[in-house]
């Protein structure tokens, strides 16, 4: 057996976890190179091969495998830059991409403007055809129309097309003969996003935005990962590499080529996975997983073991994606937040100073005051020995920039400045973790709170205690956190069919063929992988709501193919009890509504025995390298500071105290407990 490397792309850092041939977990961190990330990763893969002491090339033939979570797809949205697209529709649902079912993100601003389009009007064609909803040919496809509406296309640049269809997830040979057209017609054509591959279901305005953002992404990831394979074969890595979707699996790149819609918030994604793993071995249930980095803060609820996965309603940058998506949500607050001061008013983000130029403190020429800047001024964050030992901080010209920007305009001293940021920050991300355990119905205080993230640690005592949260997990791998999540994920295929029908009109033999059609489909996307038959574990669901409901559930269905009149009424019940368990209440006396069929087929991927390393030392003060003062609230206090690499199984920290982590610290606070369990977890119990 040899390396195994999981590689996590941020906003601020590109963060890798290596599983070495020994089962030594080692983690390291680069910055990332927003302009090329694939010049970021190998910067990271270089160093880790020194730390190894062996060349890149010696470390990449020993490679096994590579996993890759990139902020690719994300960054595109973000930023507005994806390839010029364009759309072949229906006739007479050119615009539906812009009624968007009438949703407006600020309902009480009329001049809110709409999102930047992908395609605009003129490159959306609208092409007469149609299909009824059994997929009959109503209106055969007019071929000269679509050979008309390419040559537009042509002349205004398109390099992607979008093709989305009525009806065409039920027959898909109109869809299929459109992109047998752009190819004769436009042979040079970079991308083609099929509605009836990308979502094969309705309804159309879904089908249209999630087929749209596919088409916009696609070319850029396309072009990303073939750039990282090129200069990954240049160095000599022959193994396989596998990229994180926002499902929660992996998957080869010629398969999130085709659905690159699936790598939006892949990142988060990962750390999440890795959360779920850690705290099945630690024994935890129910917890809130948060992941503060440079850039933006994560929130997931996971119960059970099991992350939440949204199948309806994921809106991302203002787009609708109809695909199943792990339930992370994130807002702009990271260690990168810079704080200023408007009309009187304290502001902390969700503008960052990102990798380059960084906080103030980083000395890379960054010059606005960010919550690093604050930690750093608190004394959270040593001076000397930072990020793995290949930092100085610069603490005199963070408290020079706080005393300018915002101590000075509020006319406060330094260090309450530096607080008011702490608090601001620790507030926006406590409300935004209540926010979202509201919609699940989850009281913050049954649950634990793992936290993870270069920042995570210093901040999770402060958002707990927000939350009223007592009990914290902090693995100390939590700086590169998501880099192991994707390591340890395993294959998944996640797959939608539409069936709209009254549960008591479903035909049972049209269900039947739906999951075997699935079932097809999901052994062909993961034959190429290898995987005997034994490690892959498929489970059904039946998309179920009540009449009138916007969003459906998935109830599992285990019996797939057998589904009989008796197991059609058994499903019925199973959705009004976990409806009733997950929404609080049912309507035993409606009849659901079936709107389709999903099947998740997961391959599972070997797992590192060890999730991380440990010291030896069980009693502190053996760990101890001295103290320093730290900022709680009221006043500065003397803090112990303690070596977290000498800590082993056993070894309790009482607070304060200030542990130090390559690449982080665990913040314990005045009162608080924080104990190393044989996992590698800080267990911190808060008074």
């Amino acid at each position: 057996m040899g390396y195994r490397v999981g590689i996590d792309v941020g906003g601020t850092f590109t963060d890798l976890i290596c599983v070495t041939p020994d089962g030594e977990v080692v983690l390291d961190k680069t910055p990332t190179t927003m302009d090329d990330q694939s010049t970021g990763v190998m910067n990271g893969l270089t160093e880790l091969a020194e730390r190894f002491g062996m060349p890149l090339p010696e470390l990449c033939r020993q490679l096994d495998i590579l996993v890759h979570g990139t902020t690719v797809a994300d960054n595109t949205m973000i930023e507005m830059n994806g390839a010029p697209t364009g759309l072949l529709v229906t006739e007479g649902h050119r615009d539906e991409i812009e009624m968007r079912r009438v949703h407006k993100e600020q309902i009480w601003d009329p001049t809110y403007p709409a999102p930047l389009p992908i395609a605009r009007r003129r490159a959306r064609i609208p092409v007469p055809e149609r299909l009824d909803f059994e997929g009959n040919v109503v209106l055969p496809l007019d071929e000269e129309a679509v050979r008309r509406g390419v040559h537009r296309l042509r002349q205004l640049g398109v390099r992607s097309i979008a093709v989305m269809f009525l009806f065409s997830f039920v027959n898909p040979e109109h869809e299929r003969r459109a992109a047998e057209i752009i190819r004769e017609e436009y042979p040079d054509i970079e991308h083609i996003s099929l509605s009836h591959e990308v979502m094969p279901r309705g309804p159309e305005f879904e089908r249209t935005s999630t087929t749209l953002v596919n088409a916009y992404v696609a070319p850029r990831i396309a072009s990303y990962i073939g750039r990282l394979q090129d200069k990954l074969r240049s160095a000599g890595y022959g193994g396989p590499l596998l990229v994180m979707q926002s499902t929660g699996g992996v998957m080869p790149p010629d398969y999130v080529s085709r659905r690159a819609v699936t790598l939006l918030a892949s990142g988060p994604t990962g750390g999440v996975m890795g959360a779920a793993l850690m705290a099945r071995r630690a024994g935890v249930g129910d917890f809130v997983a948060v992941d503060m980095g440079g850039t933006s803060f994560d929130v997931c609820l996971v119960r059970d073991g099991r992350p939440e996965i949204k199948t309806d309603w994921n809106w991302r940058y203002r787009y609708y994606i109809g695909l199943p998506m792990v339930d992370v949500q994130s807002v702009g607050a990271g260690g990168g937040s810079i704080a200023r001061v408007r009309q009187g008013a304290l502001l902390v983000g969700p503008e960052s100073a990102g990798a380059q130029p960084g906080p103030v403190c980083y000395g890379r020429g960054g010059t606005r005051p960010t919550v690093t800047d604050a930690d750093a001024l608190l004394g959270y964050l040593p001076e000397d020995g930072f990020a793995g030992g290949r930092m100085v901080l610069d603490v005199a010209a963070a408290h020079e920039a706080i005393e300018r920007d915002v101590a000075g305009p509020l006319g406060i001293d330094a260090t309450d400045a530096a607080w008011g940021v702490e608090r601001i920050v620790n507030a926006n991300m406590a409300n935004a973790t209540r926010r979202i355990l509201a919609s699940h119905g989850a009281d913050p205080r049954t649950l634990s709170l793992i936290a993870y993230g270069g920042n995570g640690p210093v901040h999770a005592w402060a958002i707990a205690q927000e939350l009223g949260i007592h009990r914290i997990v902090v693995p100390t791998t939590a700086p590169a956190f998501s880099a192991l999540g994707v390591l340890v994920a395993d294959y998944v295929v996640d797959l939608v069919r539409s069936y709209v029908s009254p549960m008591s009109q479903v035909d049972l033999a049209r269900v039947r063929t739906l999951v075997q059609e699935l079932t097809d489909e999901a052994h062909k996307e993961l034959e190429p992988t290898g995987l005997p038959g034994a490690q892959i574990d498929t489970r059904v669901f039946a998309q179920m709501c009540y009449p009138g409901q916007n969003f459906d559930m998935s109830v599992p269905m285990p019996e797939g193919t057998g589904l009989d009149e008796p197991a059609l009424s058994d499903l019925a019940e199973r959705f009004h009890a976990q409806h009733e368990a997950d929404r609080g209440f049912c309507f035993r006396d409606q009849q659901p509504l079936l709107r389709g069929v999903r099947l998740v087929s997961r391959g599972t991927t070997p797992k590192p025995e060890h999730l991380a390393e440990v010291g030896e030392v069980t009693h502190p003060d053996q760990a101890r390298t001295g103290s320093r003062p730290a900022f709680f609230g009221d006043g500065f206090v003397d803090t112990p500071v303690y070596a977290g690499l000498k800590l082993g199984t056993g070894a309790e920290v009482r607070g304060p105290a200030l542990v130090e982590e390559p690449f982080t610290v665990v913040v314990v606070p005045p009162g608080a407990v924080a104990a190393l369990d044989g996992n590698g977890n800080y267990l911190i119990t808060l008074a």
